[in-house]
């Protein structure tokens, strides 16, 4: 194979990532979250995907749970992109996650090829030999790639060949849905009294952050169950451990931000045990989109329509917290179809679909 050579002006400049927004060397920083938003934008075609630098901030302070590479990528000087690597701290953890993310205006032109050897060597340097990575594929009309858990497909297109040419395999397909909250709730309102008489020996509890004490245990368990009950294909996941001083650290992504998180609990009531949870949340700006984020139910407790009791008590309780978000975005696997019907009763619509892609690095 003919390799291109590596094309000339570029700069991959560690990112600094400063002790808050006030600081002098801020500047990096706030163009990173300035070319993500764009990048984002050229991708999706609307801006909901979008989030401010302090809203992303506490994100890349120091965490004992992972270490957090980042570089911005200039090509002559002018900020084009981003590189990141995020390596969990787990216990015997392989994996890798990993980002290289280009305006349109730079790609094509080996910039991200460039940027990759850059992911690739920081995984090897941190004796990671799984690398794990996500893209957005937008719609469009020629050959496609299917998934090989058989649910699903993308397009064949740039993003598809950078992972195909760099070794990686698609393993699983997401599927990026939308519920519009100005629209009527009678549907919500059914399948909540429906879910509420088939799940007679539950309650709903709901908070946002701080956790309050007697719910950390049980929803530390819940999120440590999220990588191992939850549809995965092969992708790898490690186990993680969730305590309360976990709990606290996640709790402080959200608040330290100021975006609202709303957890929303299916409670046994004899046990007292916490068995499923959703999350929604939104940025500062209370007017934008809003996202679901973990949602799941233990296993040993299916069956009872907790998910949807969960999803609809929480967009119900959504709607009188946020009167002014349009919508509320969620991402499920395309495999996941207990889920993925219980969306689709309640009204949320495909908007469009991400890959997952998995590469294994030789020893």
């Amino acid at each position: 194979m003919i390799t291109a050579p590596a094309p000339t002006g570029i700069e991959l400049r560690p990112l600094t990532i400063p002790a808050s927004l006030d600081a002098p060397d801020a500047a990096d920083f706030l163009a990173m979250v300035d070319v993500r938003n764009r990048i984002y934008r050229e991708i999706s075609g609307h801006g909901d995907e979008a989030i401010t630098a302090a809203e992303l901030l506490p994100h890349y302070l120091p965490d004992e749970y992972e270490l957090r590479f980042s570089w911005l990528v200039l090509h002559d000087g002018i900020l084009v992109g981003r590189v990141g690597v995020d390596v969990p701290l787990h216990p015997g953890s392989r994996v890798a996650f990993w980002l290289v993310e280009l305006l349109e205006a730079a790609q094509g032109q080996g910039i991200g090829s460039t940027a990759y050897e850059l992911v690739e060597q920081t995984a090897r340097e941190h004796g990671r030999t799984i690398l794990q990575s996500w893209a957005e594929h937008r719609a469009t009309d020629g050959p496609e790639l299917a998934a090989p858990t058989g649910f699903g497909s993308i397009p064949h297109d740039r993003a598809a060949r950078f992972y195909l040419r760099h070794g990686h395999t698609l393993e699983q397909i997401e599927r990026n849905s939308a519920f519009e909250l100005q629209g009527s709730f009678d549907e919500v309102d059914r399948l909540l009294a429906t879910a509420e008489e088939a799940s007679s020996d539950y309650r709903i509890v709901q908070w946002s952050p701080p956790t309050p004490a007697e719910y950390i245990d049980g929803y530390a368990w819940m999120k440590s169950r999220m990588n191992t009950d939850a549809p995965a294909a092969a992708m790898e996941f490690d186990e993680e451990l969730w305590d309360a001083a976990r709990v606290s650290r996640h709790d402080a992504l959200y608040t330290d931000g100021g975006r609202l998180l709303l957890v929303t609990a299916a409670q046994h009531i004899e046990s007292g045990e916490l068995c499923a949870f959703n999350e929604l949340v939104v940025g500062r700006d209370r007017t934008e989109a809003s996202h679901q984020e973990d949602t799941l139910v233990l296993k040993e407790h299916r069956g009872h329509r907790l998910g949807t009791l969960v999803k609809c008590a929480g967009l119900l309780t959504w709607r009188a917290l946020v009167p002014q978000s349009p919508r509320v975005l969620t991402y499920n696997a395309e495999e996941n179809r207990p889920m993925l019907d219980i969306n689709e009763a309640i009204g949320f619509v495909p908007i469009a679909y991400n890959g997952a892609w998995k590469k294994v690095l030789d020893a």
